[in-house]
């Protein structure tokens, strides 16, 4: 049997990079249904079109309470119970200190931070015992990378809420982990905001730190949260898992 085998699965940002990526790892490992969410429809009709008739998309952005309402309640009426969820929509936009101001900041912890919250807690109702949820969270939460503060603080949270809500839900027998990802090469760094000298320097950067000598792929991280999405991983809750060039670590 496959190690998802039936499981009906919700990942938010879903149409490219880590999410997609997900998307595909989970319908090879045999899951039932699964449900990706983004913000953008020509994107989102693009990875059904790769990804098969296992896989529902649903325009909405995850810093709109109305748009998750909308989605769970589809959930609830077409599967009527969800057993992964892989909060994983959110994006990365450097400033440094001293040019922050309430735009860049309220930006962010709206999609990274308040946007987890909400997925999450309007899964809950339809989260079956043995479930699993995963938190995209990143290695800058301890790491100090100039200029990536504010980011750098909306994974920290992330952090700590697999720990924290692991405890919350462990008598409804439900893990919650977190997956932190090195630099990956997703179309997200596109829409940073940085120079396109600026990604391709930090890429360097990264793959010169890292014992790989690259940066990481979208598919090994996607490989890390179908292992926490599964049984397999019945075990472990609250854990954080690290991904940096094809390398993983708790």
């Amino acid at each position: 049997m496959s190690q998802l085998e039936g499981k009906i699965a919700v990942i938010t940002g879903g149409s490219s990079g880590i999410g997609l990526a997900t998307a595909q790892t989970f319908i090879e490992q045999g899951a039932a249904r699964v449900y990706i969410t983004g913000r953008r429809k020509a994107e989102l009709d693009a990875a059904i079109a790769s990804l098969g008739d296992r896989v529902v998309a649903v325009v909405g952005d995850v810093t709109s309470q109305k748009d998750l309402d909308d989605l769970f309640a589809r959930i609830k009426t077409e599967v009527g119970h969800i057993d992964i969820v892989f909060a994983n929509a959110g994006f990365a936009k450097p400033s440094p200190l001293g040019s922050l101001n309430d735009e860049h900041i309220d930006e962010l912890f709206n999609t990274n931070v308040k946007g987890v919250i909400w997925t999450t807690q309007k899964a809950l109702p339809l989260m079956r015992a043995g479930g699993s949820i995963i938190l995209s969270a990143s290695i800058v939460a301890s790491k100090g990378f100039a200029g990536w503060s504010i980011y750098s603080a909306t994974k920290a949270a992330i952090r700590s809420f697999a720990r924290t809500w692991a405890m919350d839900l462990k008598e409804r027998n439900i893990r919650v982990n977190a997956v932190s990802p090195g630099v990956i090469n997703t179309p997200g760094h596109g829409v940073s905001g940085a120079s396109k000298e600026q990604v391709e320097g930090f890429f360097g950067f990264a793959a010169s730190i890292t014992p790989m000598g690259r940066t990481g792929l979208d598919g090994e991280v996607a490989k890390v949260v179908a292992f926490l999405a599964s049984d397999d991983n019945s075990f472990m809750t609250g854990s954080e898992i690290f991904v940096d060039g094809g390398i993983a670590q708790i």
